[in-house]
């Protein structure tokens, strides 16, 4: 039997708190209520999981960034989502908070919120402590929100490994390395699926959205426990090697090598797969675009691995 989401509203408006409960009391979730931050965090200890935390930003009354802090230190599983009124109030909570709504709310926003973060929770359940098959099979069951990229984490994780082995990546860090390669979209569970299956381009708004995936899947990977080496590929696996990438707009050597080698893997085998919108392109061609890439988004001495896999 599915397990129930319990989620905890901590907002001082009794009008606006009212109106949370009654939205997301469905569809069998619990929804615990507090007005202020130390009511809420009595209610976080007094027993039984919390999936999801919904905090409004009025620090008066014990709420905002220090009560986001204490939901992280005493339950961490939790999943925070900021509530704001001010869109400069979300900058103060910083990375404490895996989404935001803003007020006057929107309910259909308030309940996809919601669900994301349940399923965010679920993922970093699924990975915790567990073996390699288990992340390999969690890692496709994420990919399978896109049915264009089916096959993709293990392709992969297959370049990704070969690469490596050319390089003379040591032993140690292939471990890493194949379950970076498998689970580096998984920060996707936070996109959208209309986003994620949008023919064609994106719209600026749309793609700030997807820019945010590696924080989102670093997140998940570290609340997991996950090793830093399997943490540093989902978050720097959109890094450029000229440094003009996301998330951090690192460079060159300051971007870990496993990051590097997943990057290239990632973006040679996008080249390669069709999407209902175009053809991919023929290995011949994908290698003359990678060249092309070569020290502006690549690293060259992985470029010229994945030529020397290829060639071989």
């Amino acid at each position: 039997m599915a397990e129930t989401t319990r989620i905890l509203c901590v907002e001082s408006d009794p009008d606006l708190l009212h109106s949370l409960e009654k939205l997301l009391a469905a569809d069998g979730r619990e929804v615990l209520a507090a007005f202020s931050g130390a009511e809420g965090i009595a209610l976080l200890s007094g027993g039984g999981p919390v999936h999801v935390v919904l905090a409004g930003h009025r620090s008066a009354s014990g709420e905002g960034p220090e009560f986001l802090a204490e939901v992280g230190r005493v339950s961490p599983a939790s999943v925070r989502i900021g509530l704001y009124r001010e869109p400069e109030s979300e900058a103060v909570d910083g990375g404490l908070v895996y989404k935001s709504l803003f007020v006057p709310l929107d309910g259909e926003a308030a309940r996809a919120a919601v669900d994301s973060a349940m399923e965010r929770f679920r993922l970093v359940e699924a990975l915790r402590g567990k073996e390699e098959d288990v992340l390999r099979s969690v890692a496709q069951e994420v990919e399978l929100r896109d049915p264009y990229t089916r096959g993709h984490c293990d392709r992969v994780a297959d370049v990704a490994l070969k690469i490596a082995s050319v390089i003379g990546m040591p032993g140690e860090g292939t471990a890493a390395l194949r379950c970076g390669a498998w689970l580096h979209d998984c920060g996707k569970i936070g996109v959208p699926e209309a986003i994620l299956n949008h023919p064609g381009k994106l719209t600026p708004e749309q793609f700030a959205v997807v820019k945010r995936h590696p924080r989102w899947g670093a997140e998940v990977a570290r609340d997991a426990g996950l090793p830093d080496g399997v943490v540093d590929i989902l978050l720097h696996h959109h890094e450029r090697f000229d440094g003009g990438g996301y998330p951090s707009g690192a460079g060159g050597q300051e971007i870990p090598l496993a990051a590097r080698i997943v990057a290239v893997a990632d973006v040679f085998d996008a080249a390669t797969a069709d999407r209902p919108y175009a053809r991919g392109y023929d290995r011949e061609e994908a290698m003359r675009v990678m060249a092309v890439m070569r020290g502006g988004a690549f690293d060259p001495e992985v470029v010229d691995a994945l030529f020397g896999v290829l060639k071989g």
